[in-house]
């Protein structure tokens, strides 16, 4: 397994490959590894000769310096973790050689659309640090396919908006959201919960489940639901930021004819912020 934090290493290795014919599949991560991660690197297996593997805290995407300073770094757990998994290559570089500018000087990406509402409402700028990051992380490592986990649904919607917009040559494949036995979803972000809190967790997926069943049963009264949803997570102890039930591909409101749908949440629970999805 190689290990580079060296940008122009890393781009001198990937385009070795890519000269002897061979395919990269690439997994970017911000690290603090889990089971999540790994399924996704599993997959990348499946689609490349070559799997790369990158672990970058982006501060671009952060708009709480709390939340960057508390963000998880494992990195020797991390490098644990991958050694298993025969990944050629983690790409691990440096803040200041990765935005050499000074990232408070970088040119962000700015896609507008949906990089504006839900997520990019409740976190302005966020969307646009992570337009940034992927956009020269596939710069430098030219893969031919990308995987990211659905359970950023709305982030990977962006992705896909990032590689039309720019033409790139990466196709983009989103995997299911990985989740405990009792539904809470895989995040890094998982480990700051406490006891009680992680007991109380589980509560965003039951009430995803209970619109779906609602729905399944007829109910068109979507506003309704996402009303009693948002109560119900407050009744449990969080601080819902929203509830959405929209149309999967534009993640507009949807249409009475529109069948694809998909309920998004975030709502914080203590400290922690927790966002998820459910496909309706």
């Amino acid at each position: 397994m190689n290990v580079l934090s060296d940008i122009i290493e890393t781009n001198n290795l990937c385009q070795k490959w890519r000269n002897n014919g061979d395919s990269i599949a690439f997994v970017p991560t911000m690290g603090c590894l889990h089971e999540g991660h790994l399924s996704l690197i599993k997959k990348a297996q499946s689609l490349a000769e070559h799997v790369v593997v990158s672990i970058f805290v982006n501060p671009l995407q952060f708009n709480d310096t709390d939340d960057l300073l508390n963000y998880p770094r494992t990195l020797e757990e991390d490098f644990n973790k991958l050694s298993d998994y025969s990944v050629d290559l983690v790409f691990t570089p440096e803040v200041k050689r990765f935005y050499p500018e000074g990232e408070n000087d970088v040119a962000k990406i700015e896609l507008g659309g949906i990089t504006t509402i839900l997520e990019g409402a409740q976190r302005p700028g966020h969307f646009d640090g992570v337009a940034t990051v992927v956009k020269r992380l596939f710069d430098i490592i030219q893969p031919n396919v990308a995987v990211f986990g659905e359970k950023d649904f709305q982030q990977l919607m962006v992705i896909k908006q990032l590689v039309a917009k720019f033409l790139l040559g990466t196709k983009i494949v989103g995997m299911p959201t990985y989740r405990e036995s009792d539904g809470l979803a895989l995040s890094s972000r998982n480990i700051r919960l406490s006891e009680n809190e992680r007991q109380k967790a589980p509560e965003i997926f039951r009430q995803m489940e209970s619109i779906k069943t609602a729905i399944q049963a007829g109910s068109v009264d979507l506003a309704g639901l996402e009303q009693a949803a948002s109560e119900n997570l407050s009744k449990a102890g969080f601080i819902p930021e929203y509830v959405a039930i929209r149309e999967a591909e534009t993640l507009l409101p949807p249409k009475t004819t529109t069948t694809d749908r998909v309920v998004l949440v975030a709502a914080k629970l203590g400290q922690i912020r927790l966002i998820d999805n459910l496909r309706l």
